[in-house]
């Protein structure tokens, strides 16, 4: 199969990428030609070696597309390596539920991009489905401990949901067991997408194999008739997941279009997941390179605060920078503008959208970082809006720098680049999370909104509220919460656009995911298995004659 050409000619082949880093081809167990995984040993023998500068990567409020927050992690990974520095960046896996759905895939555009691209949006090196795998052993193992007795486990109190990686509605609600008494006990049950499963969680934040095996044994399937929480651990289901998540826990190497090292491993979303690349792979990055940059699911509201709240919390992180991703199209969007009229030029609209441009700025330095706007150029873009833009975030205090990485690769990122250097001289000393852990976990829903999302407190409805207090007697009271809710608004009502105010954020409900270590509460309408638009980006994807796959952006 012919490969894209990066900016020197074709891609180069992963040994090749390693050394750049210091690793040898010893260090890799290559998938192919391109991609390799890299043994948690080499990970323990760089534990001594210092860590280089962390730079997170998120973003305003995105309209549908995205604004390019994947592209402007490449691009300035591969600026800074023009620049000269030591440079490696780390990101999430995609899914194929995006993939064949509405943003289709997620490894850049343009000059910007991560490569092999076609395999990466695809099946990779088989993560994804290793974890959807271990998600349906442990269903499994519930499902037959309940048909032949062997659990104490109530089959009305199961809370374990299988796993899929792909946008299907018709299985967030099903019943199993029907049938007859042959085909197990009639209950109903439920999948979730794969990016929003505890096991994606748990590999994402799991640190070794100890770490991964103790995690999974710690997953909460249930409740006996007596409400005492059954586990993976009682059921003896932790030591065979692990062993299907073996490989999938050592990170993914592979390379941008301009050779720049990529780690590319985890997937979680981040509406309804923690939005973060695995702790493995980052903390490798960080030993092997001067800069990593890192990005978090959707905007700052969501992928940077649960990075954050939960990541940096369990593995000890310290970033030193953030850049928030801005468009012209995102602003007119929060502006008032349809989204079937945003290519045409309008500065007021621009003007109007920078609130919710600010908002994010703000919650940046909520975390005691200092922003740098990347404002993610477009060729439908007005000189007029552009300079509206930079003006606007000027006169926040902040710094605003114009990315063309799409179209120029690291050269357009170059500018960014000096600016996020200068950003992250401080090494993130005032880095601090929002709460801390002893803070009950409804006050800790309720410091989010409010500080994240600009509400004026939280609805937490009743049955949740009964469930957060249940996992407090259990002792689960200073973990966490991750907040899933919708992407289109700072909100949980995804119409409500700009800079919404007086507005309270409902709570429906509550999830435990013990194992992964934070309690997931569900924020409005949000759901934990997508569906397909009207016209799926699968209609696009095809095969040709010479085994090309065309149609994946």
């Amino acid at each position: 199969m012919t490969r894209s050409a990066s900016s020197t000619g074709a891609l180069e082949p992963i040994a090749a990428i390693a050394r750049k880093l210091g690793l040898e081809p010893h260090d890799l167990e290559p998938y192919g030609h391109y991609k390799a995984k890299v043994p948690l040993d080499v990970l323990d023998r760089l534990s001594d070696r210092p860590d280089g500068t962390l730079v997170l990567v998120t973003a305003m409020t995105p309209t549908p597309a995205g604004e390019g927050k994947s592209t402007t992690t490449i691009g300035l990974g591969d600026g800074l390596r023009a620049l000269g520095h030591k440079a490696a960046i780390a990101l999430r896996e995609p899914s194929l539920g995006p993939v064949f759905g509405v943003k289709g895939g997620a490894t850049g555009g343009g000059r910007a991009m991560v490569e092999p691209m076609d395999e990466i949006n695809l099946h990779f090196t088989g993560d994804l489905h290793a974890i959807t795998t271990a998600t349906n052993l442990l269903a499994a193992m519930v499902d037959n401990a309940l048909h032949h007795g062997t659990t104490a486990l109530d089959p009305r109190r199961v809370t374990v949901r299988r796993a899929m990686d792909m946008n299907e509605r018709v299985l967030r609600h099903v019943v199993v067991g029907l049938g007859g008494r042959g085909n197990g006990v009639l209950r109903e049950a439920g999948f979730d997408i794969t990016a929003a499963s505890e096991v994606m969680a748990i590999l994402c934040l799991a640190q070794s194999y100890a770490d991964l095996k103790a995690r999974l044994a710690r997953i909460v399937v249930g409740e006996d008739a007596q409400g005492r929480f059954v586990t993976a651990g009682d059921l003896r289901a932790a030591g065979a997941m692990a062993a299907l998540l073996r490989d999938a826990l050592k990170p993914n190497l592979a390379q941008t279009r301009e050779g720049t090292p990529a780690f590319i491993h985890g997937g979680p979303f981040g509406n309804i997941a923690h939005g973060c690349n695995s702790v493995v792979a980052t903390r490798l990055a960080l030993k092997l390179a001067d800069y990593v940059v890192t990005e978090a699911g959707f905007a700052s509201d969501l992928g940077a605060e649960k990075f954050v709240d939960i990541k940096c919390r369990a593995a000890g992180l310290r970033p030193a920078a953030a850049v928030v991703v801005a468009t012209v199209r995102a602003l007119k969007m929060h502006g008032g503008v349809t989204l079937a009229d945003l290519k045409a030029t309008d500065v007021a609209a621009v003007e109007r959208g920078l609130a919710n441009l600010e908002k994010h700025v703000e919650n940046v330095r909520a975390f005691g970082l200092t922003p740098v706007v990347a404002l993610n150029d477009f060729v439908t873009d007005a000189e007029v809006e552009r300079e509206a833009v930079i003006r606007g975030v000027e006169a926040m205090g902040a710094v605003a720098v114009r990315s063309e990485v799409g179209a120029r690769g690291g050269a357009g990122g170059e500018a960014l680049a000096r600016a996020v250097v200068e950003a992250a001289g401080d090494g993130g000393r005032r880095f601090a999370q929002l709460y801390p852990d002893d803070l009950p976990l409804a006050a800790k829903i309720e410091t989010v909104a409010r500080t994240m999302y600009g509400a004026d407190g939280v609805a937490i409805e009743p049955a949740a509220a009964r469930k957060l207090a249940r996992y407090e007697e259990a002792g689960y009271g200073r973990l966490p919460i991750c907040i899933a809710k919708t992407q289109n608004s700072l909100s949980d009502d995804p119409t409500r656009r700009g800079r919404p105010t007086g507005f309270r954020v409902t709570v429906r409900d509550v999830r435990l995911s013990a194992g992964a270590g934070f309690v997931v509460a569900l924020a409005g309408d949000i759901l934990t298995m997508p569906g397909l638009p009207e016209r799926p980006a699968a209609e696009q994807v095809d095969l040709d004659e010479s085994g090309r796959i065309t149609g994946l952006f």
